[in-house]
């Protein structure tokens, strides 16, 4: 089975694909283009083979880049090729160097590609919901900018992620975004008692929007619901699975 890449009509034009599970070499709980880490310092050969496959698909010849992700909203600007080992504590990177694939894993939380074609400046950002929260797609925009973007140029693409009939949370969850602004209701649904369904993608493309970007692409695609083709967190907290995979979001120029 090749690799699935799934392009955003945003980008077109910018090397970029949203890559889900098929056409990988890991087996298990997490078979098929199983990009995690794991905590790994060292690279196995399964691995090392998802990653060759996955720019292969995308962008042949380019060095990938990705960060130890900590759901903050940190971001990184990449002027050169960082050694593996050298991987940034960040949840976003930006960058105006050709050659330099950015990564971002996820298996539920959002995957956000960005780009100014006119000003060659390209981010990618990992906005779970502490994230997407704390305004890691503001910092982005911010980044980006500081190398020559202007964000009213910039389009967005949101990758697959959780939807909200699949993600029920508490009254707390509820409560930390209503704190933040009370129009954040609108991105909650009731569920059981005391509990919520919660729209990140929504959310995510809301953040972008109020920024100034003016052409978001949201998917719509459910990590949850479409196991064939996607890494679930929740999907396998809830089976109890010892593991599960995480995909990869790239884009580059």
């Amino acid at each position: 089975m090749s690799v699935e890449v799934i392009r955003a009509h945003a980008l077109e034009g910018v090397r970029h694909g949203f890559l889900g599970r098929r056409g990988g070499v890991s087996t298990g709980v997490a078979a098929g283009l199983d990009l995690g880490r794991r905590g790994q310092d060292e690279i196995g050969p399964d691995l090392a083979e998802n990653r060759r496959r996955a720019v292969a698909a995308v962008a042949p010849g380019a060095v990938l880049q990705t960060s130890y992700q900590i759901h903050s909203a940190e971001v990184v600007t990449l002027r050169e090729p960082l050694d593996d080992q050298a991987r940034p504590r960040a949840d976003a990177m930006v960058t105006d160097r050709p050659g330099l694939l950015l990564g971002i894993l996820t298996a539920d939380c959002a995957p956000v590609l960005l780009a100014d074609r006119k000003a060659g400046v390209i981010g990618a950002a990992h906005a779970g919901w502490k994230g997407a929260l704390a305004g890691i797609t503001d910092r982005t925009l911010d980044a980006m900018e500081a190398l020559g973007a202007d964000r009213s140029r910039i389009v967005a693409a949101i990758g697959p992620c959780i939807a909200r009939a699949s993600y029920e949370v508490d009254g707390a969850f509820r409560a930390r975004f209503a704190t933040d602004d009370p129009a954040n209701a609108r991105f909650f649904a009731d569920a059981r008692p005391g509990h919520h369904r919660f729209d990140l993608e929504g959310y995510v493309a809301h953040r972008l929007g109020q920024a100034g970007v003016r052409r978001v692409e949201a998917l719509g695609l459910d990590t949850y619901a479409d196991e064939a083709r996607f890494y679930s967190y929740r999907r396998a907290t809830h089976r109890n699975e010892p593991d599960y995979g995480r995909q990869i979001a790239v884009i580059g120029l």
